[in-house]
Parts: C-alpha cells; sequence; structure tokens
C-alpha cells in the first residue's frame, strides 16, 4: 500500500500536486506550485464508467455519443457508435457481454447503471489483476479501495440509514447474481457501493448536462468547499479539475491545522451551491457525512444568509412593485415578504406550486430543490414553447442571483451568460447545435423570432461574458468554447455590420 501511494505521489508530483492526510479531514489534495486562473491542476480518465439509460434516449457506451447506435448482438443492453469505441472498449465488455447474456429478461430490468458501474468495476479488477489491462499510478483498483465507504463512516453516526443499508444489500445480491464468483461476498459488493455513493461523479457535457456516472479516485480526494478554488468539468469522460482563483504555494493554508503545512489545499464543490445553506449542509450531512465550514456555510442564520436563502428558495412577494422573496413565518401556516413584511397564505403557495410542477415535468432533469433552477426549467419550457422574449426575461432574471450565489468564475453563471447572448441573437434559430433540446419545423417561427429578437448588441455583450468565465472553467481547446469563440466573432461581425449601416 506504501508502494502504491509513493507512485501516486510521483505521478501527482509532476503536475505540482500531492496528497496530505490530516486527522481531522482525512486525504486531501494540495498544490506544491503557483497555480493561476485556468490552470489545469489534475485530469483524470474514469477507472469505469456507465452511460446514463433513459426512456427516450441511449448513449455509446464507450464515448457517450448518442447517434449511430447499435446494440451489441449478444447481450442486447450494451449500444456503440461504431467499430473503434466497440474495439476500445471490448476487452471489458467481453467479459461482462457473457455475464449479462446469462441473466434472464425478468432481470434485465433490474440492470440500472450503478448495476453495471459495480460489475465493470469487479471485471476490470480481474483484468488488471491477470495483467490483460495495464495497471497504472493513477489507474489501479488499490486507489478505489482506499476511497471512503460510507457503510464505515456510518460506524461513527448514530442515525444508520436502514433503508440505505437494505439497498445496498439488494444491490449487491444482484451484481453477485451476475458475476457468479465464489471468492466475493455481498456484504464486499455493498460496502463497495457505499463507497459509490460518496465518490462516483456525474459526467456531464459542457453545458453540465447529465451524460452518465464514473468512477473518478484520485479526483475523489479533493474535499468540498461551498466556496471553492477550482472547478469540475468534462471533457469527453476525462475529469478535468481547473483553478477559478489563484492557488499561491505556501504560507496560506485553507482549513490547515498543523503549522507544519505549507501547502494550500485544493477544493471543488460536492453539491450545487445554488441553494440555501441549510439545503446544502442537509445534502452534504445525508450523502458524505460531514458539515461543511466554508465562509458560506459559517453565516448560517445570519442576516444575509436568511437574505440569500429567501432570493433561492423563497417565493416572490405577490406586491407586483416590490423585489422582496417570502420566507415562512414563525406560525408556520404562512409566510412573509423580507422585504416589505407582506404576508401569504401557506394553501395559496401550495397551489402555485402544483402549477409550477405540472408545467416543470418536461424540465424535470433541470430542477434541483433551488428556486434559481425552478427558473433555468421555466427558461427550457419557454423556449419550446417559443415563448422567446419570455424566455429572455427569465434568463436576464436569473443573472443578477447566478453573481450572488456564484463565484465571478463559475461555469453555471458563465453557461447562462451563454443562453443570453444565445436568445438574444435572432441568427441562433438558424443554429439548431445551440439549442438541441428544441425542434423548431415551421420556417415561419424564424420570420417571427427575427422580428422579436435581433439584440444583437446585447448578444455581444453577453457572448462575451460568457467567453471570459468560460474560458477559465473549460479551457480554449475544447469543441465547445471553438464553437462559443465562432458564435462571438459572428456576431460582433454582425453588430458592427449593423453599425456601419446606420452610420451610412
Amino acid at each position: 500500500c506504501s508502494m502504491i501511494m509513493e507512485e501516486l505521489q510521483k505521478a501527482l508530483s509532476e503536475k505540482g500536486i500531492t496528497v496530505k492526510t490530516l486527522p481531522e479531514k482525512g486525504r486531501c489534495l494540495f498544490s506544491t506550485r503557483d497555480f493561476s486562473p485556468g490552470d489545469v491542476i489534475l485530469s483524470e480518465e474514469p477507472y469505469v464508467s456507465v452511460p446514463n439509460r433513459t426512456s427516450t434516449e441511449s448513449r455509446c457506451d464507450c464515448c457517450f455519443a448518442s447517434s449511430k447506435l447499435r446494440r451489441c448482438s449478444v447481450c442486447q443492453v450494451v449500444r456503440y457508435c461504431g467499430s473503434t469505441c466497440q474495439k476500445s472498449d471490448w476487452k471489458l465488455h467481453r467479459l461482462e457481454c457473457q455475464a449479462l447474456a446469462r441473466l434472464g429478461k425478468d432481470r434485465l430490468k433490474y440492470l440500472t447503471p450503478s448495476i453495471r458501474l459495480m460489475v465493470k468495476l469487479y471485471l476490470k479488477r480481474k483484468l488488471q489483476t491477470e495483467k490483460m489491462i495495464l495497471c497504472s499510478a493513477v489507474d489501479n483498483y488499490n486507489l478505489v479501495e482506499a476511497l471512503v465507504s460510507r457503510i464505515l463512516m456510518n460506524l461513527n453516526i448514530s442515525e444508520v440509514n436502514e433503508k440505505q443499508l437494505v439497498l445496498y444489500a439488494q444491490m449487491a445480491n444482484l451484481v453477485n447474481l451476475i458475476l457468479q464468483w465464489p471468492d466475493i461476498t455481498v456484504k464486499e459488493i455493498a460496502e463497495m457501493f457505499s463507497k459509490l455513493a460518496c465518490n462516483a461523479h456525474t459526467i456531464c457535457d459542457s453545458e453540465l448536462r447529465p451524460l452518465g456516472t464514473g468512477l473518478y479516485p484520485v479526483t475523489s480526494i479533493i474535499n468540498h468547499s461551498c466556496f471553492s478554488n477550482s472547478v469540475l468539468v468534462f471533457e469527453g469522460k476525462m475529469a478535468v479539475i481547473r483553478a477559478v482563483q489563484r492557488i499561491p504555494k505556501g504560507t496560506e493554508v485553507i482549513y490547515a491545522v498543523s503549522s507544519l503545512l505549507d501547502f494550500k489545499e485544493v477544493f471543488i464543490s460536492y453539491i450545487e451551491t445554488a441553494g440555501s445553506t441549510m439545503t446544502r449542509q442537509k445534502a452534504l450531512k445525508e450523502q458524505y457525512y460531514f458539515t461543511c465550514t466554508c465562509p458560506r456555510c459559517i453565516k448560517v442564520g445570519q442576516y444575509d444568509d436568511i437574505q440569500e436563502s429567501a432570493t433561492l428558495e423563497g417565493y416572490k412577494c405577490k406586491d407586483n412593485g416590490c423585489n422582496g422573496f417570502l420566507l415562512r413565518n414563525s406560525d408556520n401556516n404562512s409566510f412573509i415578504c423580507q422585504q416589505c413584511g407582506l404576508t401569504r397564505d401557506k394553501e395559496d403557495l401550495k397551489k402555485i406550486t402544483g402549477e409550477v410542477n405540472l408545467l416543470s415535468e418536461k424540465a424535470s432533469m433541470l430542477l434541483s430543490s433551488g428556486r434559481i433552477l425552478r427558473c433555468s426549467a421555466e427558461i427550457y419550457i419557454s423556449m419550446e414553447l417559443h415563448r422567446w422574449e419570455e424566455a429572455l426575461a427569465y434568463c436576464r432574471w436569473t443573472i443578477p442571483v447566478y453573481q450572488r450565489v456564484y463565484p465571478e468564475i463559475h461555469p453555471s453563471l458563465g453557461l447562462q451568460y451563454y443562453t443570453c447572448g444565445k436568445l438574444e441573437w435572432s441568427r441562433f434559430s438558424r443554429c439548431p447545435v445551440l439549442f438541441p433540446l428544441i425542434v423548431v419545423r415551421d420556417d415561419s417561427v424564424y420570420d417571427t423570432l427575427r422580428l422579436l429578437l435581433g439584440k444583437t448588441e446585447d448578444a455581444v455583450q453577453s457572448l462575451a461574458k460568457a467567453v471570459n468565465i468560460l474560458r477559465i472553467t473549460h479551457g480554449t481547446n475544447t469543441p465547445f468554447m471553438r464553437e462559443l469563440f465562432m458564435k462571438l466573432e459572428e456576431a460582433s461581425a454582425e453588430a458592427s455590420y449593423k453599425l456601419s449601416s446606420k452610420d451610412d
């Protein structure tokens, strides 16, 4: 084990980072050199990964592409976009294919992505043990074994979630049935599921839409902060950690408890940070079993925190002339505006919530507990209904709130500017790749849209703001960023042409 850690430390030292172990926090990742905003701190391919499975969309098991897919002719479960991906994945899928082919149709319906991820995990371990797949300092099963187990964490917590333990056991039984290995126990598999619960990552595309799930043992070492100095994005399936602020070597140590340390700790966010402090703390406690003490979380209950919670998760005051938001009153039967003091009946809000939930069903993948993300769903719904001005109004309304709850450099803020820019620029209707969720077939919509929008100068400003943020969080050499640069250049040229035409 010490030899494995030495090899990992050697590999990480070349990137300017190292692993430290603190008594209060366990393993942490520290910088050993200065990092500037936009610098890549760490990049890692998943140890194992699986695409999401939905009733409407399937993906390639290797690259997560969603077009030109063909099922594996034997197991009829896994899909590939072509022979290149199939050959690349063959060593691992050959074993999985044999195991899945033995399952009856009645059991295949229980084959969730989580089950497949666990099966692939043990199969890869087998192939690496037999030297059929190469190991490396950053890609070996020992790093997976070293991950924190949710069950072991539960041993120190009085409230053990029995339902969760039962679920782990049920899932472990199915994995055991698929593998049929006598040297592996259901208890061992259940504990591994508890590790996945704490350490698996949702793989997203450049616009933060979920594509699948992956296990990244080195990335999982990085600790959480609601006010982080780095950000996790994905380039394909590769996890990329970039600095979003200057991370110096030495002196100032974040959350370090020993004066002997002279490194600055690297933090990412484990959860969606556009939620109230209580919501974030609840999610972290239930999922990761710790209480965050970052600069945002220590303000819980203070005036600024209450105001922020009202903005994020409250309802707007019914007085149209007031910009305040409602929070639950002390009587628990009404809500009071934090700005003007006007109250609103609890039953009235229940009715509104029901109506919003009905509208939001199509956008359920985009929703979270936070009110701000409900507004993102409203943007999506408005675009689906071709209510372009309404969508733009919602989008612009969210920008100040995003600026308040996210750091100056954050992918969610950059992508919101990007959405605004697309809505403001009339020509987006000719570029369906910009809105892949929307299908517009009526050509008359284009003419109407051109009359309604065409705010090219505003679009240039919004796209420029998006570029300034996303070039740091996403880098500059990905297909998504090249597309964004091109759109900004085209919009700028169109704005210049309009300006010169007015002068003439």
